[in-house]
């Protein structure tokens, strides 16, 4: 590749993929970087299994580079990614993430947390979408539904549903399944609950 890329690079597909996930720049408070040190630390990224590990990162880095519009946090998703699944298996599940945290993004009605991309934690906001993702693989709808309404903050939850069943499906094709009991129940009790005001 031209430009010093290595052979293999993720630059070519991220770049495709952004334009076409990405959409409209935002500047809504839903879509606002919280300062540092905001995020509610709950759950060390070492304890989690892989599959947690790759939805909790994945959701993070894909959050942030639409905050940021940087390209190197969707690179951090990409590697990732590629590293457990190969590049093959990793397009089809880095389309699907970014699809729906695009989703989550748009329809947020309060302001979503993420950890530092180098934090060793996840954040409550994390934890709910890790908890969505493991709650769509083991059929529990009201679970994953209540994770919508958290991280939502409102009850306009189906294009968001539909993106979480879409990339559930694809990461337990990748073989990549999320224990069912994963919701940390402080989790869910932390998060302020959907209001209808606000739809």
């Amino acid at each position: 590749m031209s430009g010093g890329m290595p052979r293999g690079s993720p630059r070519g597909f991220l770049v495709k993929r952004i334009i076409l996930a990405k959409g409209p720049r935002t500047t809504s408070s839903s879509m606002s970087v919280p300062r540092a040190g905001t995020a509610v630390r709950v759950e060390p990224v070492a304890k989690v299994s892989s599959a947690e590990r790759l939805v909790g990162l994945g959701f993070r880095y894909w959050l942030t580079g639409f905050r940021t519009g940087d390209l190197t946090c969707w690179e951090r998703a990409w590697s990732a990614y590629a590293g457990t699944l190969g590049a093959t298996g990793a397009k089809g599940a880095v389309t699907d993430l970014a699809c729906w945290v695009r989703a989550i993004s748009r329809h947020a009605q309060r302001d979503l947390e993420t950890a530092a991309v180098d934090c060793e934690s996840f954040c409550r906001d994390e934890c709910v979408a890790i908890a969505m993702i493991a709650a769509c693989q083991h059929n529990a709808c009201p679970a994953m539904r209540a994770c919508a309404f958290s991280l939502l903050g409102c009850a306009m939850i189906d294009e968001v549903v539909q993106g979480a069943e879409a990339f559930a499906s694809t990461m337990r094709e990748a073989e990549q399944v999320l224990r069912p009991s994963y919701a940390p129940v402080a989790t869910l009790s932390a998060l302020p609950a959907a209001t209808t005001a606000l739809q």
